[in-house]
């Protein structure tokens, strides 16, 4: 059908943010406004893409469940109940769409440079701009030593930071005032295993 509005008509999610922002994507989407697909598309595929390494998937394989999660997301965008819920709609279905293609074999695909990057850059970690080697290990298995909750939750706060706590809240089934708080439990928790495994040094 095309796009229903003018070129130089202000689109609906122009100066919102966060849910408010993505329920008038979708509302405009489903009444034919393909930029709002876009926005959607360039707001959210860091954290589908998140979730999908989290998983253990290689690059390859979480690059084809992000595309088949937007693609079931336009299959279904005429059902989505409650459009401010998108967030959480995305991380459930990457969450399954991973689930089904994970094998044991792909689990050493789950830690990625990129958290790596972020954790430092962020949170001091290591401080030097370019990890080790040896340093990237330690802090890989530091990481592998904190439980499943809060892997996702420091990959959902702070790798997909576009994600507001309201979406993280409603993936992980948790209370939006406690997602800040967890995660500064996890943070500690993190630092305590990298001290274990020789530090940052």
């Amino acid at each position: 059908m095309g796009d229903l509005r003018t070129a130089g008509e202000r689109p609906p999610w122009e100066g919102l943010d966060g849910t408010d922002r993505h329920a008038a994507c979708v509302i405009a989407a489903r009444d034919g406004d393909r930029r709002a697909l876009d926005v959607l598309v360039a707001d959210l595929t860091p954290l589908v893409w998140h979730v999908a390494r989290g998983h253990g998937l290689d690059r390859s394989t979480a690059e084809d469940v992000v595309q088949t999660v937007w693609l079931a997301l336009l299959r279904h965008l005429d059902r989505l109940i409650e459009p401010r819920a998108l967030a959480g709609w995305l991380v459930v279905a990457t969450r399954r769409e991973a689930q089904r293609t994970w094998t044991p074999a792909r689990r050493e695909a789950a830690l990625s440079d990129e958290l790596a990057e972020q954790l430092e850059s962020e949170y001091g970690l290591p401080e030097d701009a370019a990890l080790t080697d040896d340093r990237d290990h330690r802090l890989w298995r530091a990481f592998g030593r904190l439980s499943q909750k809060c892997q996702e939750l420091l990959r959902l706060t702070v790798l997909a930071g576009r994600a507001e706590y309201r979406a993280v809240a409603e993936a992980l089934s948790m209370p939006r005032g406690s997602i800040g708080p967890t995660r500064g439990r996890c943070l500690n928790m993190l630092r305590t295993h990298l001290d274990a495994e020789g530090g940052s040094r």
